[in-house]
């Protein structure tokens, strides 16, 4: 048992001297950029309906991007569609997603959980959001993003 005790000591020791260090290390930002989650700076859309984070890119600009998107629960974009295929990740809770230009978000969704991948395919009617939990979901494409309404807000 002792030495069990020993070798036990022993390992959480050279762990927490691995740890300790890892922290030490600085990354060359010519090689690699990372922002943590608390420098991660979320915009409020002007409805009210979610919250989006510019990872990478810019969406309104020709090339790549990386946005995060945050639906707060009960709300839903309406029936619309981009001008190209776009790329999800869902992050965290539940994504619901439908297709077609009738809004019915309570029938005629599919729920998206945590973990799924998602294309958006370009010129596609689609509308999307979160029912009883927030949703924050990862999309990426080639910009300029383009987003045209597919039918008036019924």
């Amino acid at each position: 048992m002792q030495i069990l005790s020993r070798h036990l000591v022993a390992a959480f020791g050279a762990l927490a001297c691995t740890l300790g260090t890892a922290h030490a290390a600085e990354l060359d930002p010519r090689a690699v950029e990372f922002k943590a989650p608390k420098d991660i700076k979320w915009v409020r859309n002007a409805a009210g309906t979610n919250e989006q984070a510019v990872l990478f890119g810019d969406p309104t600009k020709p090339g790549p991007y990386v946005v995060r998107i945050k639906w707060l629960p009960g709300n839903f974009s309406r029936p619309h569609f981009h001008g190209t295929d776009r790329f999800f990740v869902v992050l965290s809770g539940t994504w619901w997603v439908g297709t077609g230009d009738k809004f019915d978000p309570d029938n005629n969704t599919v729920p998206i959980p945590a973990g799924s991948y998602v294309i958006h395919k370009g010129g596609q009617v689609h509308y999307d959001g979160a029912k009883g939990e927030e949703a924050i979901i990862q999309v990426s494409g080639i910009g300029p993003v383009t987003t045209t309404q597919a039918a008036k807000p019924q």
